[in-house]
């Protein structure tokens, strides 16, 4: 959902790749609350971090996304780029009936959304003007 997002709210300011330990599925819960906001991501491939960093990958941002409870297992990416971790609960590990997946989906999706915007504002609005988005 980062991934997308940054994408669609960057507007190419930034080369974007979103990759994992290990490459998996993608949650059909979190396609469909990304297609409720205009995004479809339901084509979008897995990838691992480990196979960027053997291909010689360098980024001036690292953003893990991982859930809280996991911050210790997530990708760790060298170089020299900044790092930043924003904790959000991981839609994988939701429990209970479709709606109720849905509707904690919506709520990261939202929550990474919002994210994003404030981040994009600071790192490509010069100071003292207006946020771009």
């Amino acid at each position: 959902m980062a991934e997308a997002f940054l994408k669609q709210m960057a507007g190419g300011r930034f080369e974007v790749e979103s990759a994992g330990l290990e490459p998996g599925k993608l949650n059909p819960v979190a396609v469909e609350v990304m297609k409720e906001s205009g995004i479809d991501i339901s084509r979008n491939k897995t990838k691992s971090a480990i196979n960027l960093f053997k291909k010689g990958k360098r980024y001036d941002y690292v953003i893990t996304v991982c859930d809280e409870s996991q911050s210790g297992a997530c990708p760790v990416f060298s170089g020299r780029g900044e790092r930043l971790h924003w904790g959000f609960d991981d839609p994988f590990r939701f429990e209970g009936t479709h709606e109720e997946k849905l509707q904690q989906t919506r709520r990261v999706r939202d929550q990474i959304k919002e994210t994003l915007r404030h981040w994009i504002s600071n790192k490509i609005s010069p100071p003292n003007s207006p946020n771009l988005l």
